[in-house]
Formats: structure tokens, sequence, C-alpha cells
């Protein structure tokens, strides 16, 4: 039997164009397949090597030291000191997970931490950055530290290294104004052009000159390039860069007048500033109470923080001198004089009687403590702080023109605004307006629409005034400098660790208020005399005081059983002032009593003279304590 071939049918067209379409499709695939390999190895080798190559190196940051803050003398009042922090290395960690939990119970044992407490917080580092070494504990003792190097088989994987920690020698001195140090958050991170090349983890000014001037402080981060295998395991180290430290930041404040001024405003809640008049420059800022900021410098425990942000404790961690929204008391005649003598309600010489109180409207606004001051001009009237001679201006304003004679000087003399002093959380405060109290009654925010009484407040500070000591120090120095309104500053110039200059920040361009001369020279008259004349309200405190000064007390009465706020206002020396020096106290009672001392203290320690006579509380004998 066999096979018989002829028989076998020839294949079909349609077949035949399947085997070729087939066929195409196999050809096409393997041409794509080929090309592709043909790309990768020959145009793109390079490329895809150095690629390669790159992910077999790593970079470990090396964190740089801040730089210093010195004052104006050079003194350092910021520094970094060098402290031991316990570290684990992720590539000598032991691989097992048993090895590893019962090392850190060891570790844990002698740093008085937790297993998991240790194990938490080292793998939320590594996670951020897989191979970098990981803090465990920062400040670790001599003892702690040398038992770890001496049992380093104990411990595998575990080192300790120095590392730089922000260092404020003077404690809470100066604490709001030089500021504090954290680890970078996540909006700040988002925020790249101020925090260009920061990284997860790193620490940069939070608060007061440290957050302004960071980006000359922070300095620049050192690396090392390690190489790893195809797991990411360490297997040598390529190269070091080292870290370049911050430069060196020298402040216009003089760091014993500050001191001087912490002094003087302890014991209450309170603030202080010390400016040139003529240029803004900052001698001295403070508030009080105050804290310690190198609890900031390593992590700052939540308990910490609830503590000196806590209300309840006079929350510490509230700058009183740009961020204390006071009524400030008769202080405030300052502005209403020269809105009154601006505005042409008055002239220096105009003769208002003062019989003790003025009613207005069913109410009597009275004199503080009964006084009765009888015929008086402008200079007598801010000599012996009469509130009646005040009140008849701030009735006179609130029917002159549109009625906002008062408010509209306010803002040209910086009050109720922020200055702009180069720190953050500067708050503007508040003037009151007829605009302001009437869209608060449309929203039953409050009992009842604006009326003749609100102005007469104002001319007096009372009232629904929030105002701060910085923005009283820009407005009385504008009247004693000629008119210029200064823009506060703290900033004085970036230098080198050894003093050489790199830049210098001059002063903001001033602006300039059309005040006619004799005008301020009337209120400089009548502050001097406040300071310097029997009856003034200030000459208890400053009769004596070798340096010739122009000032202005301050008593705002807060009500509901409150203790009434103490300010004072002085410049020196008269008759061209070169600074002045603002003192409020939160409970301090009459200004002649508490904050004209505490003013005359950090004067005293400004022009470098000896404080005796006048230091303490004064008889107040034939003056009016409340002006």
């Amino acid at each position: 039997m066999y096979l018989d071939r002829g028989t076998r049918p020839p294949i079909t067209p349609q077949l035949a164009i399947r085997v070729a379409i087939i066929g195409g499709v196999a050809l096409v695939l393997f041409a794509i397949v080929f090309f592709r390999l043909w790309y990768l190895q020959v145009l793109s080798g390079d490329r895809y090597r150095a690629e390669a190559n790159n992910n077999r190196v790593r970079e470990i940051t090396v964190l740089a030291p801040r730089g210093r803050i010195v004052d104006r003398n050079g003194r350092v009042v910021v520094d970094n000191r060098t402290s031991y922090a316990v570290t684990v290395s992720p590539d000598k960690l032991p691989k097992a997970a048993r090895a590893r939990k019962e090392m850190f119970g060891r570790l844990g044992a002698i740093l008085n931490m937790s297993r998991k407490e240790i194990s938490s917080s080292v793998g939320k580092q590594l996670k951020t950055l897989p191979f970098s070494p990981a803090i465990v504990k920062q400040d670790v003792p001599t003892p702690v530290y040398s038992y770890i190097l001496e049992n380093q088989s104990t411990f595998p994987g575990v080192d300790v290294e120095q590392v730089a920690l922000r260092k404020y020698p003077y404690h809470s001195v100066g604490a709001h104004l030089f500021g504090t140090v954290g680890e970078v958050t996540r909006p700040e991170l988002n925020d790249r052009k101020r925090y260009l090349g920061v990284r997860q983890g790193d620490r940069v000014g939070q608060s007061g000159i440290e957050y302004s001037y960071d980006r000359y402080l922070r300095g620049r981060d050192g690396a090392n390039r390690v190489q790893v295998d195809a797991l990411g395991n360490y297997r040598a180290q390529l190269a070091a860069r080292a870290p370049q430290s911050g430069q060196q930041l020298r402040l216009t404040v003089d760091f014993d007048v500050e001191q001087a001024g912490q002094q003087a405003i302890g014991g209450d809640q309170g603030a202080f500033v010390a400016m040139d008049v003529r240029n803004g420059e900052i001698r001295a800022l403070g508030s009080n109470p105050s804290f310690d900021p190198n609890i900031f410098a390593k992590a700052i425990k939540e308990s910490d923080y609830k503590r000196l942000s806590n209300p309840a404790n006079g929350a510490p961690l509230a700058d009183r001198a740009i961020q204390g929204l006071y009524p400030t008391g008769s202080t405030f005649k300052l502005i209403t004089a020269t809105a009154a003598l601006q505005g042409g309600l008055i002239t220096p010489d105009t003769v208002q009687y003062d019989g003790g109180s003025l009613k207005v409207g069913g109410i009597t606004f009275r004199n503080a403590g009964g006084a009765v001051n009888g015929a008086l001009a402008l200079r007598k009237a801010l000599q012996v702080s009469s509130d009646v001679f005040f009140y008849r201006l701030g009735l006179d304003a609130n029917g002159a023109g549109d009625g906002h004679l008062i408010q509209r000087w306010a803002a040209r003399l910086g009050v109720g605004r922020t200055t702009g002093i180069d720190l953050p959380g500067e708050l503007p405060g508040l003037i009151p307006s007829p605009e302001w109290r009437n869209r608060l009654f449309k929203k039953h925010l409050t009992d009842r629409p604006w009326s003749v009484g609100d102005n007469i407040n104002l001319a007096v500070g009372q009232g629904d005034v929030q105002v701060d000591p910085l923005q009283l120090a820009v407005a009385y120095s504008a009247i004693a400098n000629g008119g210029y309104v200064v823009r506060p500053h703290l900033g004085g110039r970036v230098e080198t660790s050894d003093g050489r200059v790199i830049q210098e920040f001059g002063s903001a361009a001033r602006r300039k208020l059309n005040i006619r001369p004799e005008f301020r020279q009337a209120i400089m008259d009548g502050l001097h005399a406040a300071a310097n004349s029997p009856g003034g309200t200030s000459y208890p405190v400053f009769k004596d005081f070798p340096i010739p000064v122009a000032g202005k007390t301050g008593t705002a009465q807060k009500g509901a059983g409150r203790a009434d706020q103490s300010w004072y206002v002085g410049l020196a020396p008269y008759p061209n002032p070169r600074y002045v020096v603002v003192a409020t106290f939160e409970h301090g009672g009459f200004g002649v009593q508490t904050a004209a001392p505490a003013v005359r203290r950090i004067m005293a320690v400004l022009f470098g003279i000896k404080n005796k006579a006048g230091s303490s509380k004064g008889s107040t004998a034939g003056v009016n304590p409340y002006g």
C-alpha cells in the first residue's frame, strides 16, 4: 500500500492570505523588538550606563552649623554648641527583625527610652532619608555615650556623633527678639523660593530674627557620597563635601540695653521698646513673661509648647512689643494734639477751660482723679495731662469734616497699622472708626452704633483702641525727628565669622509728614514740661535725671474690675531727641509709678549713666497719676 500524493488539494487563496498576514505581523513585531534593542544598546547605552552607576551612589547630608548672631558691639547673643547624639546607621543594623528589636531594647534601657519609641522614631527618619544616620537621642551625657562606645559589639549599628545645636547663652533675655529654630514643616518645604535647598528634617528659623534672616544664618549643608549595591546596602565611601556654616548677623541691638529692659519690666506682663528716632534702628525690644529658646534647639515636647502658649500662664511665646494690643491711655494725646493742630481745631495757644468734667449727651466725662486744671493751652494740657482738654478735642474732631480727623492722623503717624519691622507675626491693631463700629452693629456683634462718646474716648486712648508699644515709638519718633515716619529694623549687616562685612542692611526710606514745625515744637515743649517741670505727670521720676527728657505717662482703664495698664513714652535728649523708649505693664496701674521708672532704668543704660535717684516710685503729690 502506498500514498497517492497526486490526490492532495492545493492551498486555497484565503489560506494563503492569512499565512501572509500572520507572517507580516510576526516580521513587524520582530523588527520592533530588534530596533528597540538596537536603540537601547547602541544609541542610549551610555546614558543608561550612567544612570545605573548613579543608582549605586547615594548622598548623605551633613548639616551645616547656623551662623552666629551678635549685637551692635559684637557680643555673641546666639551661638552654637557641640552636642553628642546617639545615632543608628541603616547599613550596619542587624538584618534580622528579632535581633534588631533586642538591640533597640538594650539601647532603650540606657537612654531611658522604650524599644517601641526608638523603633518608631528610627523608622520614620529612615523612611524620609533612607541612607542617612537616624538620630535616636540628642544631648546625651558623657557617661552614656562613653558606655555605648566602649560596648560597640553590644550595640551594632549604633554610633555617637557630634552635632551643632543652637545656643542662647542669655536664656530668656531677648528671647522674642532672637527667636527660635525648629524642623522645617511641609508647607515651608513647598515654598521653594524661601527654602531653596532645604530638605525634610532640616532645622530652620521659626520665629524672631532666626526666621527673618534664616537664609543668611542657615549655611550650606555638606554631603558624603557613598556606594551601595543593588539592594541598597552600603559598600564604600566615595567622597565628602564639608558643610559651610551660616553667615554671622550683626544686629542694631545693644545687649546691655536689652538686658536692662528685660529686668525693668520683670514681675508683670508687659513690653518695652528702645529705638533710634532718626532711622528706626532698634536698640532693645522685649516682652514679659519670656521663655528660654534653648528648649527649641532640640525637638520641643508638646507639653512644653502648650505651657508656653497657654494664656493662663501669660502666653510667654507672645511678643507683646509687636502683638500686645492695648488701650494706650494718655500717651495717645500726642496723636490727638497733632490732629487738632493740623486740622485747625486749635492753635498752640488756644485756651480752654478745664473745670474737671465735660457733659455730652447726658454722659459726664471727668478728669482722672477728679482734678480741676482751670484755663490752659496745649503745652500745659500735656504737662498736667488734662483729660477735659482732650475730651473737647475729641468732641470737636467728631463733628469736623468727615469725622475722621483723629483716625486719619493716627494712621499717618503709624498707629493702628503694622510698622514693617523685620520680625514675623506683627499685628496691626485697631483705631476705631464710625464705619468699624457700625459694621459690627449691623452684624449684631456690638450693642450700639458709633456715637460721639467713642471719639471722645479715642482722644484719650480709651475705648476700643488697640495699639502696641512699637507703634507708639514710631508715632513719637515722627514728632521728635521733624515729621519723618521711620520703619523699625533689627538687622544691621551680614558678616563673615571674623567680622568682615558681606552685606549692609540700610535703613528703609522714611515717609515725610507735613507737620508744621511750630506745632511739633509746642507738643515737644509740653512733653518736656511733663517730665521736668513741677506739676508734670512724670516730674517725680525725671526731675533729677542728668539727661533732659520729654515724655508722656498713660494709665489706661480696662474696666470689668481689671487693673489699669501703665504706660510711659520718653524721648531724650531734649530738645533734639535721639532715642524713644516705651514701656507698658498690663497690671501696672499709674504710669508715673510703674512704667516711667522702667523707662528711666532703660535710658540710664542707653546713655551710659548711673541710675541713682528716681529709679523707685516717687511721690505723686500735686500731679495727675492717671495721666
